[in-house]
C-alpha cells in the first residue's frame, strides 16, 4: 500500500508530547456518550493507558495496511467483539474517533483540516475492522 501514513505517526508523535494527551482522550471519550462510562468501572486505567498507547500506533499501521499489524489488530478486535472480554458496540466508535480527534487537535500543534481529515480516515478503518469482527 503506497499510503503509510507516516504523517499521522509523526502527529502522533507530537501528541504523545504532551504528557497528558492519553488520560485526556480517556476524559472527553468517557464524557462523549452515557454508555462509555460504565464499560470502563472497575478497569486499571493505567494499564488501560498503556494498551492505547500501543493501540494508537498500532491502529495506524493497520490501516496502512501493514501486516506485521494485522495480529495486534485481531487479538484487540477480538478482546472488544461480542464474545471478548471487553465487548464495545460497534456504535460507539464513532465517539471514540471524535474523541481522539478532538484531542489531536488539542494537542499536535500542527493539526490543520487536511490531518484531521487523515486520521480520520485512517481510524474508521480500525473501527470497520472492529465492527465486522464484533459478531464473533
Amino acid at each position: 500500500m503506497s499510503d503509510r501514513y507516516e504523517d499521522l505517526q509523526r502527529s502522533y508523535g507530537r501528541c504523545l508530547h504532551d504528557r497528558h494527551f492519553i488520560e485526556r482522550f480517556y476524559e472527553v471519550f468517557i464524557a462523549s456518550h452515557p454508555a462509555i462510562a460504565p464499560l470502563f468501572a472497575g478497569t486499571d486505567m493505567g494499564r488501560q493507558r498503556l494498551a492505547l498507547r500501543r493501540g494508537i500506533s498500532v491502529a495506524i499501521f493497520h490501516a496502512a495496511g501493514s501486516v506485521l499489524s494485522r495480529r495486534a489488530t485481531e487479538e484487540m478486535a477480538d478482546v472488544h467483539s461480542l464474545k471478548g472480554r471487553a465487548p464495545v458496540d460497534p456504535a460507539l466508535y464513532p465517539y471514540w474517533i471524535d474523541s481522539l480527534l478532538t484531542v489531536v487537535a488539542q494537542t499536535d500543534p500542527e493539526a490543520d483540516a487536511a490531518l484531521m481529515a487523515r486520521w480520520r480516515e485512517a481510524m474508521t478503518v480500525v473501527c470497520d475492522t472492529f465492527a465486522r469482527r464484533y459478531p464473533g
